[in-house]
């Protein structure tokens, strides 16, 4: 099965306060997941930096094998 998506070691921060720190994971095509943990845990900063709605500070996100431009923009 090939990569569906891929996240390396991806940061995120509101101003000053740092919400996600080296996060990784990788989805195989097919594969269900879930992303779970107490509040204020980042879940949801992760899929909001997956999304593009939150900026990444470092890190790389790969959907399909192409590199995802997370500019952190959101469309109206």
């Amino acid at each position: 099965m090939s990569k569906f998506l891929e996240i390396s070691n991806i940061s995120a921060s509101y101003g000053r306060i740092q919400a996600l720190h080296n996060v990784s994971m990788d989805i195989d095509e097919g594969q269900v997941a879930a992303l779970l943990g107490s509040n204020g845990a980042g879940k949801s900063t992760t899929l909001n930096v997956i999304s593009g709605v939150v900026p990444a500070t470092h890190g790389e996100i790969r959907f399909e094998g192409k590199k995802s431009t997370n500019s952190g923009q959101t469309r109206s």
